[in-house]
Parts: C-alpha cells; sequence; structure tokens
C-alpha cells in the first residue's frame, strides 16, 4: 500500500527543455465550456445558501501533448470545470486553479464539492478552476488492475522482514507493474508532474489568464513548486498547504511514518479522555491485539468480504487524516476488539476510493504510476530488506505493514522524469502553510519547502490532521484568504494557536 505521496526515492534533474513554450499553445477561451450547471445541481452539487442561484458551471476539456519534447504529435485530453459566480465582476476576470493532491486525486471532484465549503468572498472574486491532472479521473485516466485484483492487493500486506513476505511484496510489485505497461502501453512514461505542470500553463493560456493563481494541498504542492520552477514570471497567488517535504531523498527516511505514529498518540490521549473510546483503555494494544488476530483469522465485517491486517491497519490510518474521524475510529476499534470488522473496514474503502459497488476510483493505479515516474529507480533488495527492519522496530503501528511499499518503484519502468528542485524566482510571495502535528506531510516539509522556494512565506497552525486552510482555524483562514484576496502576507513567523 502507498502512502500520501508514494515511494520516497532520490531525485535529480530533468535531461530535457523544461518551460519552454509549446508551438501551437492554445489561445484564450480555448476551452469550449458547456453549461452543466443544471446536471450538477440535479446530482447535488453542494452550493452555499449565500450562493444559490448565483453560480454557473461550465465543463470542458483541452487536448494537451502527451509528450511535450514532441508537441504536435499524440494529444491526450484534459477534463476541466469553471465555477462562476455572477456576482463576480472583477476586472481583469482572475481564476484560481484548485488541486487536492495525491497524486490521483480528482481536481474536478474536489472543486465541486470544495465550493459547499469556499468563503463566499473567494467566489465572488475568482472564478474556480478544477481539472483533472492526465492519468487521473475523467483525464486518460491510467488503470492498471481491476477491482477484483485490486482488492487483493490492497488487503495484502506483506512482512517484508520475513523470506516469504519479501519475496511475495516483490512478486505483487512486480505484477502490477507489468500489468501498468501492458494496459497503458507506450504512453506510460508521460504521466509525471513535470508534464501535469506544463497542463497547468496550457490551461492558463486556454482560460485568458495572464498570471497563475493557485491553491494546492498535500502532492498539490509539489506539483504548484514544479510549475514556479518551471514558469516562474507566470506566479501571481500561490498558497502551497501540507507540503511534502522537497529535501526528502532518503528512501529509508521513517519521517511520515513517524507523523502517524504521533498523529495516533494524540488520538490516544484524546480517547482516555471521552466516551466511548476511553473504553479501549489502551488504544495501541487494542490496535495491535485486533491486528494480529485478522493477521491469523480475517475478521467477519457482515458482508463477503473480510478485514485482513492490512485492511485493519489501513483503516487506523485513514482516520488519522482528520480530527473530526476519531469518533469514527474510535467506534470502529472497540467493535473490532469484538470481532465486528466493519467500521475499520469502511475506514479502509474510504482511503482507497472503493466504491459501494466495488468499484474503485483510479487513484491507486495513478498515485503509483506519477510517483514513480517523477523518481530514479530503486531502492535495491539490501536497502529494502534493511529499511524494513528498522521500520518495524522504530514504527510499530505503521513500520512493518508499510514495508511492501519500499518496493512499488523498484519494479516500475524505467523511463523517468526526475523532479527539477523547488527554487523558484517568482515575482511575488508564495504562501507556504505547515501544520505542527501533520501525519502525511509532517511540519520539516513546510520549513523546507519555504526556504527552498527563495521567495516564500511560512504560515504555521499548532493543528492536527492533514493540512491546514479549511480544517477549523478562522487564524488560518483569514490569513489565507487575505492573501488571496489582497496578496497581504500574514506577519512573520505567524504561528495560529489550536
Amino acid at each position: 500500500m502507498v502512502v500520501a505521496s508514494g515511494c520516497a526515492v532520490e531525485r535529480d534533474g530533468v535531461g530535457h527543455r523544461l518551460g519552454a513554450a509549446v508551438p501551437g499553445t492554445p489561445s484564450p477561451d480555448a476551452i469550449s465550456f458547456r453549461d452543466c450547471t443544471k446536471q450538477l445541481l440535479d446530482n447535488g452539487l453542494p452550493v452555499p445558501k449565500a450562493l444559490t442561484g448565483k453560480i454557473t458551471v461550465g465543463c470542458g476539456s483541452l487536448p494537451v501533448p502527451l509528450d511535450y519534447a514532441r508537441p504536435r504529435g499524440r494529444t491526450i485530453s484534459l477534463t476541466v470545470v469553471r465555477i462562476h459566480d455572477t456576482d463576480n465582476t472583477v476586472v481583469p476576470a482572475q481564476s484560481l486553479l484548485l488541486n487536492p493532491g495525491g497524486p490521483g486525486a480528482s481536481g474536478v471532484d474536489f472543486a465541486l464539492g470544495y465550493l459547499g465549503e469556499v468563503p463566499t468572498e473567494i467566489v465572488q472574486h475568482y472564478d474556480l478552476i478544477g481539472f483533472d491532472p492526465r492519468g487521473v479521473g475523467l483525464s486518460e485516466p491510467i488503470k492498471c488492475i481491476g477491482d477484483t485484483a485490486k482488492d487483493a492487493l490492497i488487503a495484502a500486506a506483506p512482512d517484508v522482514t520475513t523470506p516469504a513476505g519479501f519475496r511475495q511484496a516483490k512478486r505483487l510489485a512486480v505484477q502490477f507493474a507489468q500489468a501498468c505497461e501492458k494496459r497503458v502501453g507506450e504512453a506510460l512514461p508521460y504521466f509525471t508532474t513535470v508534464n501535469t505542470a506544463r497542463d497547468m500553463d496550457q490551461i492558463r493560456q486556454a482560460i485568458g489568464s495572464d498570471r497563475m493563481n493557485y491553491l494546492g494541498f498535500s502532492y498539490g504542492t509539489e506539483l504548484g513548486w514544479v510549475y514556479a520552477h518551471l514558469f516562474p514570471k507566470r506566479v501571481r497567488a500561490f498558497v502551497l498547504d501540507g507540503a511534502v517535504d522537497p529535501d526528502d531523498h532518503d528512501p529509508g527516511d521513517g519521517a511520515q511514518l513517524a507523523g502517524f505514529e504521533q498523529a495516533f498518540d494524540q488520538f490516544a490521549t484524546n480517547c482516555a479522555t471521552v466516551s466511548p473510546c476511553k473504553q479501549l483503555t489502551d488504544p495501541r494494544a487494542t490496535v495491535a491485539a485486533i491486528g494480529s488476530a485478522a493477521r491469523t483469522t480475517p475478521l467477519p465485517t457482515g458482508t463477503s468480504r473480510r478485514l485482513t491486517y492490512g485492511l485493519a491497519i489501513l483503516g487506523v490510518l485513514s482516520a488519522l487524516y482528520s480530527k473530526s474521524l476519531w469518533p469514527t475510529l474510535a467506534t470502529a476499534l472497540l467493535d473490532a476488539s469484538k470481532g465486528d470488522g466493519a467500521g475499520l473496514l469502511a475506514l479502509a474503502d474510504r482511503y482507497s476510493q472503493r466504491q459501494p459497488d466495488g468499484s474503485y476510483t483510479n487513484i491507486y493505479d495513478a498515485n503509483t504510476a506519477i510517483s514513480c515516474n517523477d523518481v530514479k529507480r530503486g531502492p535495491s533488495d539490501a536497502v529494502i530488506r534493511r529499511t524494513a527492519r528498522v521500520w518495524a522496530k522504530d514504527y510499530p503501528l505503521f513500520g512493518r505493514w508499510s514495508g511492501s511499499s519500499l518496493f512499488g518503484c523498484q519494479q516500475w519502468q524505467p523511463k523517468r522524469t526526475p523532479l527539477p528542485p523547488p527554487t523558484a524566482a517568482t515575482p511575488t510571495t508564495v504562501l507556504v502553510l505547515g501544520n505542527l502535528h501533520d501525519p502525511a506531510t509532517p511540519y520539516q516539509g513546510a520549513k523546507d519547502l519555504a526556504r527552498d522556494l527563495g521567495n516564500a512565506d511560512l504560515l504555521t497552525w499548532n493543528g492536527e490532521g492533514h493540512t491546514s486552510y479549511g480544517s477549523g482555524s478562522s487564524c488560518v483562514d483569514d490569513a489565507v484568504n487575505a492573501y488571496l484576496l489582497t496578496m497581504t502576507l500574514p506577519a512573520d513567523d505567524t504561528v495560529c494557536p489550536a
């Protein structure tokens, strides 16, 4: 199972021209948006009361080169939505491009869902632009294996510290990589963050924006810094929330695992003070007992599926992304301790985006493909064995479960496009957000990114869960809104309270 943004292996420079002009770039208004407002409203599009009757949504597509080194060759189509408030009379018109992370998360779905949460003043100032990055959702989606095979792969959690588990994990990685190469074919190496950043600039031109306004979360910070590096003069308001650490080059680095272990400790501390969670007494021991039982005999869930060790730990990890899920996790652990795995299974399905009908989105396939295309090959078998032993010892909840992820990029196709450094001589200051207790993107990543960009400010939140903006802190939200609306930066070294 790949956690958050996938494989963490060494990166180096890119071997072809980056940020160069593309022949035949789209003219302003090149995307022919059709009005899909009624269709989406009928399907439950969330619209705040203050915006009811004033929102229009356009759905469109934009062809972009599969390979920017061959701009007149094969193209792929990106799906794009534009959300407009008829009260928005800002001149010149401004658009705010959104990315929710992954890689592999749908930006179209995010933009439509985000409409129910975004401050009214933001929608009255910007058109919201959501797009599915190449390989994701509705934009030439990468699909490597079927739903039944994905069920089995996600449920598996080989113990890489054992010879049998090592062989099984490697075999699963080989099978998945080969399936991707067979089904996607020669196009597979071109689903990269660098190419997606260049796609973003095509979108910018196609919607008629002179400069890019951008709000990116988690992996979206990585995508944002790559865009800023390639097109620094095109950057205007840039918010990067929950930074992937640009200085993390060690395949054995356990910073993310440490983050999830600490997040579980925060959950456990809170658990002792609230009902029914305090019935657990020792949440860590409870998870260990559930995992041990599920490894021997997977737990029933009231369906034909059973809760394996791998699904149990994935369910726990899933709930640590947001404090709002802590009560759900508590109930799921209480039920599982009594032999009912349904709650943890639901949390695991939430993370892996398994639908009620048994189908999956393609987030797993796209996450692996993009993450691995972005990095050099590796690590070696020796490094994997050594790292797996360290992880199992140092991170008792998640380390052993995570060991098999070390194989994900080792077996991947060899034509890679490693990321450029996050340096960017942008004319405006980028705003980086860091959460002191973020499990998926630990705070050090925000500090490193703000420093490396060269023209960036860091806003810190003493919060819990993944990312900061829109997570319940008025201090954070007010600062970000002021920046997006007026380009006003928060005071230096601002730390927003919990």
